[in-house]
């Protein structure tokens, strides 16, 4: 491949994957505001709990073997269907445990409407085994304008389902539906946008080889997995479903941000570094490049949303919701450092080092296992405080085997992102002073917004980041083709 055309193919994917996530999260942000308005904390609290147990789930149907669809040097119709059945097959052993163990789960939480909540929503796992082989297809070609556009449809078609059943008064049911629509529509969308059908062909030597390097990134994955929704699982149990549910609605604004320009990253770096594994100057390159345009954006996203918390939640959510307040502005902080550390851990995976992946994730979880015993007597703000800071020592860990591998050190990556970091802490402590001086509600909202956005922009232009200048040449290409 071209070095031109696959910088035009790192930018068009680039551009799809992050309208993808951005559209499809944008409405779904919009629907959840409505559904929020809609439910009470105490039923996103039982939802989001379920939803634990689906998500560690999804994550054995879907990982791994997806994974290692996109890292392959060469796959053909008989790699592709012969990881179909295999995450068929995991979706339906997976989902008998489920069905068997939802009157434990019920009875763990002392709620009986738990266990019919379970069985039926893990039935996600099917199509979700579907749409793991259909986004490695998409990703290996960085075709990702026909993934949008099925993702944007599912979004919309589920959230009128739920927004329907929760004005009708199905409760925490609305949710359920939801979920189930999204799954279903996007698999049946994918099958029209996507041009792969799975075939009658299977390769069990194909199925070994594929997982021999992904069973580590699986692994690596489930304990990522297991330990982000380790502190929901707590906080439901140590505390009750309001603190489940406004600790979850606090998390998702952070997390929306975060997990758009995060997985655009993650599904366009993978391919285009996995390319470019046998010259290791270029990887860095291009991670150095991922890494200071990530910081850049999200860096500024995540102080600019601490800093206007309060009226973004009464705005948006209402009186009943600013509890979650604190846990939004400690979550922009867990948040921040997310997709720098995206970066670092797929270059490792482009570089077919799923082993050194698999260490990290042990490590990393070793480090968070003692934090959480340090502080699980602690109030819930305290507790997720605590994570905060775990999450933080953390990208440290994922940074380090880069030093080795490719050269690239943690003194260099902060040097990367220090001028970002700068630029977000000025942004921010001015947006949260204006806070103190304008009234609540709406218009100091929009004041707040409108002040960040120029703050920052003021000081990009004046100190020259970079990074801005890089965007507004990708802009630039963009607009040109």
């Amino acid at each position: 491949m071209a070095e031109g055309g696959t910088k035009n193919q790192i930018v068009n994917g680039l551009f799809w994957k992050v309208m993808e996530n951005g559209g499809s999260q944008g409405i779904q942000f919009v629907i959840s505001i409505v559904l929020a308005r809609l439910l009470s904390p105490d039923e996103y609290g039982i939802i989001n709990l379920v939803m634990i147990f689906v998500t560690i789930a999804n994550v054995i149907v879907q990982n791994g073997f997806g994974t290692a669809l996109v890292q392959k040097q060469q796959a053909d119709e008989r790699d592709y269907s012969s990881v179909f059945y295999v995450n068929l097959a995991a979706a339906l052993v997976i989902y008998g445990i489920l069905y068997v163990s939802a009157p434990w789960i019920s009875a763990f939480y002392q709620n009986p409407e738990m266990a019919g909540i379970v069985r039926i929503l893990a039935l996600v796992l099917f199509p979700g085994a579907v749409i793991s082989v259909q986004n490695a297809f998409v990703s290996r070609r960085m075709e990702f304008k026909g993934l949008c556009i099925a993702t944007v449809a599912a979004v919309v078609v589920s959230g009128g389902v739920g927004i329907a059943m929760a004005g009708a008064g199905f409760g925490v049911w609305a949710l359920v539906g939801q979920q189930l629509v999204y799954y279903l529509a996007l698999a049946a969308a994918l099958f029209l946008t996507v041009p792969w059908r799975p075939r009658l062909l299977f390769a069990a030597e194909r199925v070994d080889a594929m997982f021999r390097f992904g069973w580590k990134l699986l692994c690596a994955s489930l304990i990522d997995t297991l330990f982000m929704n380790l502190y929901g699982l707590v906080v439901g149990k140590l505390y009750d479903e309001h603190t489940m549910g406004i600790y979850s609605r606090g998390e998702q604004f952070p997390k929306l941000i975060v997990t758009n320009l995060g997985t655009a990253i993650q599904s366009v770096m993978l391919p285009a570094l996995s390319a470019r594994q046998t010259h290791p100057d270029q990887v860095v390159s291009m991670l150095r490049r991922a890494i200071k345009l990530s910081v850049f954006l999200v860096l500024p996203m995540m102080a600019g949303l601490a800093a206007c918390g309060d009226n973004l939640v009464l705005v948006l959510l209402g009186e009943k919701w600013m509890n979650c307040v604190p846990f939004l502005q400690i979550s922009c902080l867990a948040y921040a450092v997310w997709p720098m550390d995206i970066a670092n851990l797929q270059a490792l995976n482009a570089m077919g080092r799923s082993d050194v992946f698999l260490k990290l994730e042990i490590l990393k979880k070793l480090v968070g296992v003692v934090i959480l015993a340090l502080s699980i007597r602690c109030g819930a703000l305290t507790f997720i405080a605590w994570k905060a800071a775990g999450d933080f020592i953390c990208t440290f860990i994922n940074a380090w085997p880069n030093q080795r591998l490719l050269g690239y050190s943690i003194r260099q990556l902060w040097r990367d992102i220090l001028p970002a970091l700068f630029a977000s802490a000025v942004m921010g402590m001015a947006v949260y002073g204006l806070s103190l001086l304008l009234p609540p509600g709406g218009l100091g909202l929009i004041l707040q917004v409108l002040a960040g956005v120029g703050i920052y922009l003021f000081i990009s232009m004046a100190c020259k980041l970079e990074s801005f200048q890089y965007l507004l040449n990708m802009l630039k290409m963009r607009a040109g083709r």
